[in-house]
C-alpha cells in the first residue's frame, strides 16, 4: 500500500502540469516513500489530458467531460485512491499544477505527519518562482480581512496578524508551526482525519473548499501544522493579474457559502456591511477613471456588474 497519494487538478494549464508532474517524478525517485499519483483533467481543451498520457504513463488519468469544479475533481481523485480506507494511502496531498516540488519535499511532508500523530493536515513552505517569500498558511477569516480586502490604512497591515498572516520568523525558524489552514495549493491530509470528517464540500465550486475542510478538522480536535523544512514553488498569483470578473464572483460566492456554514448570523452581517461599503468605493473608482478615461467602458461594465452580483450575493447568502 502507498504511503502517499497524490491528486493534481488541471484545467488548461497543460505546461504547468508538465513542470509540476516532472517535479514530483524527481522528488519521488529519491525519496523511500512510494506514491500514486492521479491527475483529473476538467476539460481542458489545451491538450492537458493528452500529454499526461504520452508524457507520464505512470500518472493515473481521469479526465472528465466537463468542468467539476475544483472539489468536486480533487473528491474524484481521492476516490479513485480509495482515500480515505483501508485500502488506500495513509496521506493525500492536494497538489496545485502551477507548483514545483522542491528536493526532498513529499518525503518531509510524510515524515512530518508520521512522527505527529495529532496531525490531520499539513502543507509546506511555498515560494514565488523566483525563490521570494511567499505565505504559505493563514488564520480562519474575519471581518478585520474583509476590511483589509477593501480599505488598506497602512500597506503593512496586509502581512500582519490582523490579515491573518503569520510571522515571518516563523518560516525562517524551520521548524513545524500550528496553523489554522495551509494555502491549498499544496494540502496534506491524514486518511484517519478524512474519514472523521468527510473529502471536501463540493458546493465549493472554487476557493474556501481547503478552509472549510481545515475547520471541519480543527472542530475534530486535529492539529493543523506549515512544515517550513518542505519547500515547494507555488507559480501563482506572483505577477499582478488583470481583474477577471467571474473569479472575483466565484471567489465571494465561496466565501459567502464559507460564512454561512461556519458563521453565525450577526458575523454574516458584519462581513456584508464591509464588503458593501468595499464595493461602493470601488465602483465610485472605476466610474471616475472611466469617465477620465484611464478604463474603457467595456472594462468597467464588467466590473461594475460583478460587483452587483456580489452584492446581491451578499444580500442572499449572507
Amino acid at each position: 500500500m502507498a504511503r502517499l497519494g497524490i491528486v493534481t487538478v488541471s484545467y488548461n494549464v497543460r505546461e504547468l502540469l508538465r513542470q509540476c508532474l516532472a517535479s514530483v517524478q524527481e522528488s519521488l525517485a529519491g525519496a523511500p516513500e512510494s506514491a500514486e499519483v492521479v491527475v483529473v483533467d476538467n476539460a481542458s481543451s489545451d491538450g492537458s489530458a493528452e500529454m499526461v498520457r504520452r508524457e507520464f504513463p505512470w500518472v493515473r488519468l481521469l479526465a472528465n467531460e466537463r468542468n467539476a469544479g475544483f472539489a468536486a475533481a480533487n473528491n474524484l481523485g481521492l476516490r479513485a485512491l480509495g482515500f480515505p480506507g483501508d485500502g488506500g494511502p495513509r496521506y493525500a496531498l492536494l497538489l496545485n499544477p502551477d507548483t514545483v516540488v522542491r528536493g526532498a519535499a513529499l518525503a518531509e511532508l510524510v515524515a512530518f505527519m508520521e512522527r505527529t500523530p495529532a496531525a490531520g493536515a499539513c502543507g509546506p513552505r511555498l515560494v514565488y518562482g523566483d525563490g521570494s517569500f511567499q505565505h504559505s498558511a493563514f488564520r480562519f477569516p474575519t471581518v478585520t480581512m474583509a476590511f483589509l480586502d477593501f480599505f488598506v490604512p497602512h500597506h503593512r497591515l496586509l502581512d500582519s496578524r490582523l490579515n491573518g498572516r503569520y510571522p515571518r520568523r516563523l518560516y525562517e525558524r524551520g521548524l513545524p508551526f500550528a496553523v489554522d489552514h495551509p494555502l491549498g495549493a499544496a494540502l496534506m491530509v491524514r486518511s484517519e482525519a478524512a474519514a472523521q470528517v468527510g473529502l471536501l464540500d463540493e458546493q465549493f465550486f472554487m476557493y474556501c473548499e481547503e478552509i472549510d475542510w481545515c475547520r471541519r478538522l480543527k472542530a475534530q480536535g486535529w492539529g493543523i501544522y506549515c512544515v517550513p523544512q518542505a519547500e515547494i514553488v507555488h507559480l501563482g498569483g506572483q505577477s499582478t493579474q488583470q481583474f477577471r470578473a467571474d473569479m472575483f464572483i466565484a471567489l465571494w460566492r465561496s466565501r459567502y457559502q464559507l460564512f454561512a456554514k461556519h458563521n453565525g448570523r450577526l458575523y454574516r452581517r458584519a462581513v456584508r456591511a464591509v464588503v458593501e461599503a468595499g464595493l461602493a468605493r470601488e465602483e465610485g473608482r472605476v466610474r471616475r477613471r472611466a469617465r477620465e478615461g484611464r478604463l474603457d467602458q467595456v472594462a468597467a461594465q464588467r466590473m461594475l456588474a460583478a460587483y452587483a452580483e456580489v452584492r446581491a450575493l451578499g444580500r442572499a447568502l449572507a
